[in-house]
């Protein structure tokens, strides 16, 4: 039996935590403005695209040096 180590530690985790937050929050300013808002059309998006585009890659990717 080989116990394999994770490739995955506590910051990856932390990152990947802070993007579904930022997500989510995206997600919420979408959902509670007008449709022809700036936050709404502007400002959400922009946290989505963060959040998926940025944060969650960075966090999957993400190796501390030793």
């Amino acid at each position: 039996y080989l116990a394999m180590e994770s490739p995955f530690n506590k910051i990856n985790y932390m990152l990947f935590a802070i993007g579904l937050v930022s997500i989510g929050l995206g997600y919420l300013i979408i959902a509670n403005n007008t449709v022809d808002s700036t936050a709404a059309t502007k400002v959400g998006p922009f946290i989505l695209f963060i959040g998926y585009c940025v944060i969650i890659p960075v966090s999957i990717i993400y190796k501390p040096k030793k």
